[in-house]
């Protein structure tokens, strides 16, 4: 790819943190698919990149769901975090750190958040009596409920809890958010934003953010506060921050890349509130700057329902690529799942898709033209720089990666065409010179599209790149399923 994005600040891109109480489910598998590959982008444009995940540890979904199971708590929240770091390998990952909320440095970091937003006045404590979501783990108002409910947990009865508890001065912070809000780009795509000017606008209320240690010891502790414990989002939050080293003046990282770089967040459609709202209230309370965008994805559906285990739907990335293999489960996410807006994924589509798209498709393609190479040419040939198509680089610009994966599959119909057209195969026996330069050309087209390939489908464009340079025909790579 070009080069002279070299000298871009610093990228640096996270997703949110998982709650550790299921396995990993395919709507995840999509988030951090999604990010994975707008880094490998970054990368090859010549940017510094820090790319980073982990899990969310604590809370009282996670520790109701210990107890349920009769485990040590902290032993419960290992065993579910190795199931998220297997992700890396299972779906081709390449972020530079993983963090867990339950880590001694984050716990930390957490806690100089809590002193610095009290310092400011932030923080204070009251009685508080109201209906709680455990889904959530959020209190709700009366305009949250929908039949009496949770919106996003319908199946959950919300509690009624009385307490005292510590709250963050959300409302003092109004007008600095919308005014963050009203900048373009904070927030895709644009109907979110508009959604959190609409919430920020309507009045703002000042949120519980800690938990008394009686009713719920599973937390970081309130600093000074031994009868506390905060709430999951307060501490959560602050791990975007806590990666990167902070509060340490000191750690390059995060003068880097969070001071110093372009800050990406990107997140499922039920986040506005939080991540563009609440935390970005936090980090104006400790004066760290805010975050310059958050990129907000739909859901997956599966035949038009959400996805239950109640109702025996959930797509387990794990299964998905141990039939189909890692690179196919990142194209169909890529480029079949839209960025922004709900999607639907039921195995028929992903194994027609597969065949479609990929057997017959890429890998039929990539077999024909190297063998042709292969046969009829003495060595490999030299592609040259890639020239990189003006819409790909828009799409992904747009975050629209799917749009910039259908530049390469239109490449693709482009080429299986020209083969068509131009006949190769049939020119080599009569004019031999003539038939080696339109095998070279395929071979030069191929090499383009390997490139484009490769933040979507690294180990694909390295397998087809390898074949190009060793001028021979690539193993299967997309055996046709049945």
């Amino acid at each position: 790819m070009a080069q002279e994005n070299s000298k871009q600040k610093p990228f640096y891109l996270t997703t949110t943190l998982p709650y550790v109480n299921a396995d990993p489910h395919i709507g995840f598998a999509l988030e951090i698919v999604h990010a994975d590959i707008i880094c490998r982008h970054e990368r090859l444009k010549g940017r510094e990149v820090f790319f980073t995940t982990g899990t969310d540890e604590h809370g009282q979904k996670i520790f109701q769901k210990a107890q349920e199971t009769g485990q040590d708590t902290q032993a419960y929240v290992d065993h579910y975090a190795e199931q998220f770091g297997k992700l890396k390998n299972l779906l081709g990952l390449s972020y530079d750190a993983f963090i867990r909320t339950t880590n001694a440095g984050h716990k930390l970091a957490a806690q100089e958040m809590w002193r610095r937003s009290l310092a400011k006045g932030d923080i204070y404590k009251k009685k508080y009596k109201g209906l709680y979501c455990v889904g959530d783990e959020m209190f709700l108002k009366d305009t949250d409920l929908v039949d009496g409910k949770c919106p996003n947990h319908p199946n959950m009865d919300p509690v009624e809890i009385e307490e005292e508890n510590y709250f963050f001065r959300l409302s003092a912070y109004q007008d600095k958010l919308l005014a963050y809000l009203a900048q373009d780009g904070v927030i895709l795509p644009e109907w979110r934003r508009d959604e959190a000017i609409k919430f920020v606008a309507g009045g703002l209320e000042d949120f519980s953010i800690s938990r008394e240690i009686a009713r719920m010891s599973w937390g970081v502790p309130v600093p000074d506060d031994d009868s506390q414990v905060m709430y999951v989002w307060f501490d959560a939050l602050t791990n975007y921050i806590s990666t990167l080293g902070w509060p340490e003046d000191t750690d390059e990282n995060f003068a880097k890349f969070w001071e110093g770089g372009e800050v990406v967040q990107v997140a499922g459609k039920d986040q506005v509130r939080f991540q563009s709202v609440m935390w970005q209230a936090m980090l104006m309370s400790v004066d760290v700057k805010a975050t310059d965008k958050v990129v907000y994805h739909g859901f997956i559906t599966s035949g038009g329902q959400k996805m239950s285990k109640s109702l025996g739907n959930v797509i387990e990335p794990a299964a998905l690529v141990e039939e189909y293999g890692t690179e196919a489960v990142r194209y169909f996410l890529a480029r079949h799942i839209h960025p922004f807006e709900d999607s639907d994924f039921t195995l028929e589509r992903f194994k027609d898709v597969y065949n479609a798209n990929l057997a017959n498709g890429l890998g039929n393609l990539a077999a024909r033209i190297m063998t042709l190479a292969q046969t009829h040419l003495e060595s490999p040939v030299e592609a040259g720089e890639v020239e990189i198509p003006a819409e790909y680089s828009e799409a992904f610009e747009n975050f629209e990666i799917n749009k910039a994966a259908d530049v390469i599959w239109e490449r693709i119909s482009l080429l299986d065409a020209q083969i068509t057209d131009t006949q190769p195969f049939k020119v080599i026996k009569t004019n031999p010179e003539e038939g080696k330069e339109l095998i070279a050309a395929l071979v030069v087209e191929l090499a383009g599209i390997t490139k484009l390939l490769t933040p979507f489908m690294p180990a694909t464009a390295e397998a087809i790149a390898e074949a190009i340079k060793e001028n021979k025909k690539p193993e299967n790579l997309f055996p046709r399923k049945d």
